[in-house]
């Protein structure tokens, strides 16, 4: 008589308490939570000019407006209430929200913000990966301007088409694995290198984290990133290419990984796969 194994899928009981409890009042805990982190931002020096709009409020405008998913024009009662309840104190115009949007400025403390807001949990993760996505903008070009960044144009061969598609940018992220919050960022043109963002993503990270491990796609496989890693004390769990060699003059690091994923894969792969959770965040992102 023959057995038959059937794999059970495993299930988990959900909260719905603690869920209602979390979505009933998620855009006011929001609001609370983005107005203690915006309140450590200092205010520039103005020697001229009109007074401008306290730097830390447009943030916290800027940063409420992309929560609410809302075009500008229908945010304004949200920020209204937000004006009311003190978070805010200047009721901009939605068209000065606009013009913080497109100050460069405005990067660098952004930035600073994401990494600020993953501190509270730095006694939970030190296990982390890295990745990165793509996100379309409001912005369309042409395909074949996408396609060829006018290589085509340049030549003078003629553009297959001109099908308009929406331009991108590439966000590049390292992220802790257990509760997917986001430790270092940088945002980049569509088409930048992947690998070149490993090292600064991780310093970043290594700043305010102890780094167990940081896990990684074939994208980030370097002799460079390898030995990196081993550098802040934590093991590079980074896919190998296909074609990956090994020689006795390669960087004991490397030697090391290799062998860990040439005679021990399913140790190398449960640890690497934890940078599934990366996609989570993207995910979790784009929602």
């Amino acid at each position: 008589m023959q057995n038959t194994l059937r794999l059970v899928r495993p299930t988990y009981p959900q909260n719905w308490s603690a869920y209602n409890q979390a979505q009933t009042n998620e855009k006011a805990l929001f609001q609370t939570l983005l107005h203690e982190l915006c309140e450590g931002v200092g205010e520039p020096s103005q020697v001229m000019g009109r007074p401008r709009l306290p730097l830390n409020e447009m943030i916290f405008a800027a940063a409420f407006k992309v929560f609410s998913t809302v075009s500008g024009r229908r945010f304004m009662s949200d920020l209204r209430d937000a004006h009311a309840k003190g978070y805010i104190s200047k009721l901009p115009c939605y068209n000065s929200i606009f013009t913080y949007f497109e100050n460069e400025v405005m990067t660098a403390y952004l930035t600073l913000l994401v990494e600020e807001s993953s501190l509270p949990l730095r006694v939970i993760e030190r296990d982390f990966a890295v990745d990165s996505s793509g996100f379309s903008t409001g912005v369309y070009k042409k395909w074949a301007e996408t396609k060829w960044t006018g290589v085509r144009v340049l030549h003078g061969a003629k553009q297959p088409n001109t099908v308009k598609t929406r331009d991108w940018v590439k966000v590049h992220i390292c992220c802790g694995v257990k509760t997917n919050v986001i430790t270092a960022i940088e945002v980049t043109h569509a088409h930048a290198n992947d690998h070149d963002r490993f090292q600064p993503l991780v310093e970043a990270t290594s700043q305010n984290f102890v780094i167990d491990t940081v896990s990684a796609d074939k994208a980030y496989s370097s002799y460079r990133n390898v030995q990196y890693t081993f550098s802040k004390a934590a093991m590079p769990y980074i896919d190998f290419k296909h074609n990956t060699k090994v020689t006795i003059k390669s960087p004991a690091g490397w030697r090391r990984m290799f062998h860990l994923y040439s005679y021990n894969k399913d140790e190398f792969m449960r640890q690497y796969h934890k940078r599934s959770n990366v996609e989570t965040t993207f995910a979790m992102m784009n929602v």
